[in-house]
């Protein structure tokens, strides 16, 4: 019989919170025995979210009243700069999983000139493994502290490392165009910004000075066999409450062809049971990755046949953020990566 792991969530009130919740929840290897929030203790969770079905009805408590000693693993649902904050009484005495963005960075003056924040533990930047395991899924094993992605660069970096890394497109001149369900800008997002009583309304926002884009330039730079990596962010808010789609423009270089392109994802799907490669006429929407853990790709042909159109779909909620923390878990514990996630995997695949 497997010793189930103690597990705390820091956050667990927010969007991706609940969603830890839920995914936790199901998993065999694991027991939550902390739900944190930051200002809203002594709550039921049933009450935050009617769909969660927890024995003994558990309530929240403040953060700031966990014990370190109570678990073996914390996940940090919180936002940029306050998640550095647990990490420097916490670090070294159980796991951390952070899914904010203090530890994605690793430069400090980057991360103050994105964020405005004044990091507290600046000496811990590279003490955490950047945890997107279809690309670094061997070095997180036996990892104490994983930072986990953030959504767009996780639907970003997914298709355009390889092709990076195998000298299959050309390192400038990518463009970006994302989409992003309205759950990625967290409970205090505006409702009134994308629906009222006669439509629904969509718009681009923080073009190409998106936070996100430090974090993408980071480590596809960290890939490229070529010069620097150029690229436009041009990212946008849907009515929809959850799922992403990143439509990215790029163009081959000399030699190679869109098979490149299709045979390097083949080779990603193969070995990445979260992979999903569409080959035909099969539609790649927000309904085949809602509520799962997958990466879907697809690609196009350009009437120029020296540039590609390549699409990604994520669930931003799931594949880029609690998803992805809980596969992280699962790589650094030597479980399954698929445990408490295939019962999201959707019909389609």
């Amino acid at each position: 019989m497997i010793k189930k792991v103690s597990v705390a969530i820091l956050g667990s009130t927010g969007f991706v919170g609940l969603e830890l919740i839920k995914i936790l929840s199901r998993h065999p290897n694991v027991n939550i025995v902390f739900f944190g929030t930051e200002n809203n203790p002594d709550t039921l969770l049933k009450e935050i979210d009617p769909t969660i079905e927890l024995p003994n009805n558990p309530s929240t408590k403040l953060n700031t009243n966990f014990d370190t000693s109570l678990a073996e693993t914390v996940f940090l649902a919180l936002p940029h700069g306050v998640s550095h904050k647990y990490v420097k009484s916490f670090y070294n005495k159980l796991q951390i999983i952070d899914l904010s963005a203090d530890f994605r960075l690793d430069n400090i003056d980057t991360y103050k000139i994105n964020y405005n924040e004044t990091h507290s533990v600046p000496d811990l930047l590279n003490a955490f493994i950047y945890g997107l395991p279809e690309i670094n899924k061997n070095i997180l094993n036996n990892k104490n502290n994983i930072a986990v992605p953030g959504c767009y660069p996780t639907s970003v970096l997914i298709p355009l490392i390889p092709l990076l890394k195998n000298n299959i497109i050309d390192s400038k001149n990518i463009v970006i165009d994302s989409k992003s369900g309205y759950s990625g800008a967290g409970k205090k997002f505006d409702i009134s910004n994308i629906k009222n009583s006669d439509d629904l309304n969509f718009f681009n926002y923080n073009t190409n000075s998106h936070r996100h884009i430090c974090e993408i330039k980071q480590e596809l730079n960290k890939y490229t066999k070529q010069t620097e990596v150029l690229f436009s962010f041009n990212p946008h808010v849907l009515p929809n409450f959850r799922g992403m789609m990143s439509t990215i423009y790029c163009d081959l270089l000399p030699d190679t062809k869109i098979d490149d392109v299709i045979n390097c994802f083949k080779d990603m799907a193969n070995k990445n049971k979260f992979i999903k490669f569409i080959q035909n006429d099969q539609r790649a929407d927000f309904f085949s990755i809602q509520n799962t853990n997958n990466c879907v790709l697809k690609i196009f042909e350009h009437y120029d046949s020296s540039k590609v159109i390549i699409v990604s779909l994520i669930d931003n909620l799931t594949k880029g953020a609690a998803g992805q923390a809980v596969q992280c878990f699962n790589l650094s514990k030597g479980f399954d990566e698929s445990l408490a996630l295939n019962k999201w995997n959707y019909s389609l695949f």
